[in-house]
Order: structure tokens, then C-alpha cells, then sequence
């Protein structure tokens, strides 16, 4: 069953598409905020099917990120006790708010930081730091240079691999997509 070849071979397609660009902002944003797909998959084939715009994908993807990164903020700010703490508590994930408050208060910043950059979900950080009134700024600077150091890296990553990288990529795709399956499974029944 080769799912993961499947989709790779979309994402190449719709890379090249004209809205192209616009798509990886609305994904940017959209997954800084609540959407679960990291842009990462759209990016990469992008930067692969036009290296020579790799920085601009790169730049595009970091400010629309930033962006609903602000938006989260914005949300955990102004709506976290009215209408998502109830829904977080609903839905079984009040232990991992609590476990984000704990970080925030041992790491600040640094929290925010290291959600941007790595693959843990930015959005849980976002929101949480709206809902305990991070200071703004700090949160805008940590997300950006966060954001940016990860999206920057894929970029290069592809495009000084180049379609050799493409090749091994591609061999290796199934691999890949059900070993992050399996570590997501095991994450949930870990953190749950």
C-alpha cells in the first residue's frame, strides 16, 4: 500500500500550481493556529520543483506562520476563558494545557522558541501564551526567529539537495510517512 508515494507525488503536482505560493500561506497560517498538518510537506516540494525561489517559499512560509502564530495569541488572549478553556477540559486535553503552563512558567520564552522550531504543535504554545499574557513582543520575536530558523533550514535542505535529494526522498517516502504514523500513535498513548 503506498499512500505516502501517492501524496508526495500530489504535493509536486500542486507545488507547481499557479496559487501555489498563496495554498503554503493559507497552510502556514492555518497550522500555527489549529490546523494539524505542519507546511513542511508543501514547502519542501516546493523549494524541490523551484529551487530558485527557495528563500522567498521559505519567507512566505515563516511570516504567514508568524502571522497565525499572532492569531493563536490572539485567541488564547481574549478567548481562552470563555469559550476554549470549557472545549480543552471537553475534549481530555487539560492535562497538556497544564503541562504547557508549567513549561511556560520554567522556560518563558524559550517555550515558544523551541515549539517554532521543532516539530511539537507551535499552535498548542501560541494559544497558551495568549491565555497566560506572555508579553507580546518577546513571543513575536521567539516565533519568528523560531519559525524562521526551521522553515529556512527545509529550504535549504532541498534546495542544495536538489533532485538528487528529491530521489532518495521519494525512495524513502513510505518509510518516512508511516514511521511518523507509528510516532504519533505512540506520542498519543505516551502523553494521553
Amino acid at each position: 500500500m503506498k499512500i505516502f508515494t501517492s501524496l508526495y507525488d500530489a504535493c509536486l503536482k500542486w507545488a507547481k500550481h499557479k496559487h501555489a505560493e498563496k495554498y503554503l500561506a493559507g497552510l502556514s497560517c492555518a497550522e500555527s493556529t489549529f490546523f494539524p498538518i505542519p507546511p513542511d510537506v508543501m514547502l519542501a516540494p516546493m523549494v524541490l520543483s523551484q529551487t530558485e525561489k527557495a528563500w522567498r517559499f521559505a519567507a512566505v512560509t515563516t511570516i504567514a506562520s508568524v502571522i497565525g502564530g499572532v492569531l493563536g495569541y490572539i485567541l488564547g488572549y481574549f478567548a481562552f476563558e470563555s469559550w476554549l478553556s470549557p472545549l480543552i477540559n471537553d475534549w481530555g486535553y487539560g492535562d497538556k494545557l497544564a503541562l504547557a503552563e508549567r513549561w511556560f512558567a520554567d522556560y518563558g520564552v524559550w517555550v515558544v522558541f523551541l515549539a517554532g522550531f521543532s516539530p511539537i504543535p507551535y499552535k498548542v504554545f501560541t494559544i497558551s501564551a495568549g491565555a497566560l499574557a506572555m508579553p507580546f513582543l518577546p513571543f513575536l520575536i521567539a516565533s519568528a526567529i523560531g519559525r524562521g530558523l526551521r522553515f529556512y533550514l527545509v529550504a535549504a535542505i532541498m534546495k542544495w539537495g536538489g533532485p538528487p535529494m528529491e530521489a532518495k526522498l521519494k525512495g524513502y517516502i513510505e518509510i518516512i510517512g508511516w514511521s511518523v504514523v507509528v510516532i504519533a500513535i505512540v506520542a498519543y498513548f505516551i502523553l494521553r
